[in-house]
């Protein structure tokens, strides 16, 4: 009697523990330093939109396999949406920059690639205009970041926040020439 009972017993164990699943790990894009400035008074460079594609526009992670492949990663998920991850990270990086006149930024996202072992690739396609109105024209520019990444997802998130570092640069570059021409990535 205490032997089916003790393999009923490991058999309950044995099938609980395959259905444990793993805890959900959450990255953000803003890097691990303290910035006293307040989005209110970061900066003269105002977000006022960013859009993602849609292949990356979830709460997941999502790397590239090979050539056409893409995964999902069910856990490892960003603290936010990438949208409001990508704007945050942006806030953060513009604080305290002063543009020689106030400006807004608008970002879209062209490519968001994450390639374990590989690299982190920011395609951005991004717009400054004067918020005040004048008859400057807006000044619209393409940049392509890319950065070498280690094998983990702690590395591609490392190496994604050193592009947006990058991009910040590359948006004060720009809005301290008047928004004269596109600075070239470096």
């Amino acid at each position: 009697m205490t032997r089916p009972l003790n393999i009923t017993l490991i058999a309950a164990l044995v099938l609980l523990a395959a259905c444990r699943s793993e805890p959900i790990a959450f990255h953000t894009l803003t890097p691990a330093h303290w910035n006293n400035a307040t989005q209110a008074q970061a900066s003269d460079i105002r977000i006022e939109s960013i859009s993602v594609p849609p292949q990356v526009d979830r709460a997941q992670i999502v790397i590239r396999q090979g050539d056409s492949g893409v995964a999902i990663l069910d856990t490892q998920w960003w603290a936010a949406s990438l949208a409001d991850e990508l704007k945050t990270a942006l806030v953060d990086q513009l604080a305290n920059r002063h543009a020689r006149q106030a400006v807004s930024l608008r970002v879209e996202v062209q490519r968001f690639d994450s390639v374990p072992g590989q690299y982190a690739l920011l395609d951005v396609r991004w717009r400054l205009r004067p918020t005040s109105g004048g008859d400057r024209p807006p000044l619209t520019c393409r940049s392509t970041l890319q950065t070498p990444a280690g094998p983990s997802i702690d590395d591609l998130v490392v190496a994604h926040q050193h592009n947006l570092k990058r991009f910040a640069a590359l948006i004060g570059q720009a809005a301290d020439t008047s928004l004269k021409a596109c600075p070239t990535a470096r």
